[in-house]
C-alpha cells in the first residue's frame, strides 16, 4: 500500500492535491478544480480541510516513496 505523501513535483501552495492526485491516479488540475469549488460550497471548510493536510500528511521523500532516502527514513 502506498503512503500519501505531499508532492515535491506538482505544488502550487503546499503540494497537498499534488500528493493526493498523484495517490488517486487523477490529474492535478481536475483535483484542484473539485477543490476549490467545493470550498466555495462548503465555506470554506474544505479550506480548513487543506491546512490541517499540510500539517498531517509528510512531504514526499527527496529521492522518491520507494528511493534510498525513504529505506532510511530520510524525510527532508
Amino acid at each position: 500500500m502506498r503512503k500519501l505523501y505531499r508532492s515535491r513535483k506538482d505544488v502550487r501552495l503546499a503540494g497537498v492535491l499534488g500528493g493526493l492526485a498523484e495517490h488517486l491516479g487523477v490529474d492535478s488540475t481536475l483535483l484542484r478544480f473539485v477543490f476549490v469549488v467545493s470550498a466555495i460550497a462548503s465555506f470554506g471548510l474544505m479550506a480548513l480541510l487543506y491546512i490541517l493536510a499540510i500539517f498531517i500528511f509528510p512531504k514526499e521523500p527527496l529521492n522518491g516513496p520507494t528511493g534510498v532516502g525513504a529505506a532510511k527514513g530520510v524525510n527532508a
